[in-house]
């Protein structure tokens, strides 16, 4: 049975590598727990294949997971694994059964990512001193990853025929293998053409291993992921933040300021590449002030509250009028801090 196992696991591995175009690390999660279950199926019901496996054996699995303090979201995703293995099985007629399709998926609450203030995303990017190539490069890739609001992986994985300077557009490549263009603002623009520059001098009458990556270490080889996170940390040290600051944070800080902005979640979706708009809500954000103001201003409660005081349909005006003046001195205030960034809160 267990070459079996083994087989349906190559094939499925293949299947959402070839034709699901999944990234890698999803593919890899993936397999890793639906390996797991295959290992506790074993040990409940030694040489038990894949086609023989029942509820009861679902359910034990999970229920090994929650004694040894997985969170939720971790029992979820491992019995959507589960179930989509078995659908995969489903539809090659390796097997009819599916044991996990009768479970319901935990629910969990969503961890909310954390995310920079306008004033402390600025400070951030401007802390960065543009002195030599190196520090060009460290300013051109933060603001990238604030303007674009890509992914670590999208902006160390661009080459060098990824910019377009004169329109202000990059070119990604995202989870899946799945290519989008992205506007990027002013600043960001300003940064990626002086570091260019800048580059051409550095590897002058020097070998380098890729050539055509933007982003080069030192040694002339493609920035690694993990390089960049121990960059934000620095940087955000230095920077003073509430919190560490992260790569994912900065992406997360240019899709809260675009819908503080006015930008439509459409949009943001477009822009970070989620396939979900599901997935964009979850990592956007309404400011409790900006909640209130709408709230003031659109609901009949709000209304009848100024009413029963014995104020008349001015008194609501008013009130419109004093939410609509906080709002602009607020606005007046964050673009106050840097007027050079010219085209709003995301660089």
């Amino acid at each position: 049975m267990a070459d079996l196992w083994k087989d349906c696991l190559d094939a499925w591995e293949q299947y959402m590598k070839v034709e699901r175009n999944m990234a890698d690390n999803t593919v890899v999660a993936y397999m890793r727990d639906v390996c797991e279950f295959r290992d506790s199926v074993e040990k409940i019901s030694p040489g038990t294949g894949p086609g023989e496996t029942t509820t009861l054996m679902v359910r034990s699995f999970l229920a090994g997971l929650g004694e040894h303090r997985n969170v939720a979201s971790t029992i979820a995703r491992k019995l959507a694994s589960i179930r989509g293995f078995y659908r995969f099985l489903n539809r090659r007629k390796i097997t009819d059964i599916n044991p996990a399709s009768s479970l319901r998926i935990p629910r969990y609450n969503r961890p909310i990512p954390s995310f920079l203030t306008v004033d402390e995303a600025f400070r951030l990017l401007d802390n960065v001193k543009q002195s030599d190539a190196l520090a060009l490069r460290d300013a051109a890739l933060l603001e990238l990853l604030y303007g674009g609001g890509l992914r670590v992986s999208e902006a160390v994985g661009m080459n060098m025929d990824c910019v377009d300077i004169e329109r202000g557009l990059v070119k990604v490549r995202g989870k899946g293998d799945k290519e989008r263009i992205v506007p990027v603002g002013p600043p960001a623009v300003r940064a990626l053409g002086l570091y260019i520059a800048a580059r051409k001098l550095m590897l002058k009458g020097r070998s380098t291993e890729e050539p055509d990556a933007l982003f080069l270490n030192r040694n002339g080889k493609r920035l690694s992921t993990r390089w960049v996170q121990k960059l934000m940390r620095k940087k955000s040290i230095q920077a003073g933040t509430r919190s560490m600051a992260t790569p994912h944070s900065l992406r997360h800080s240019c899709a809260t300021h675009l819908l503080d902005g006015g930008a439509d979640l459409r949009g943001i979706q477009e822009l970070l590449g989620h396939v979900s708009l599901s997935t964009t809500q979850r990592y956007t954000h309404v400011s409790i002030d900006g909640l209130m103001a709408v709230y003031d201003k659109a609901h009949p409660l709000a209304h009848r509250k100024s009413q029963d005081k014995g104020g008349t349909g001015n008194d609501t005006g008013e009130a419109d009028d004093e939410c609509q003046w906080i709002s602009e001195f607020q606005g007046h205030d964050d673009s106050g801090r840097s007027q050079e960034r010219e085209d709003g809160s995301c660089g």
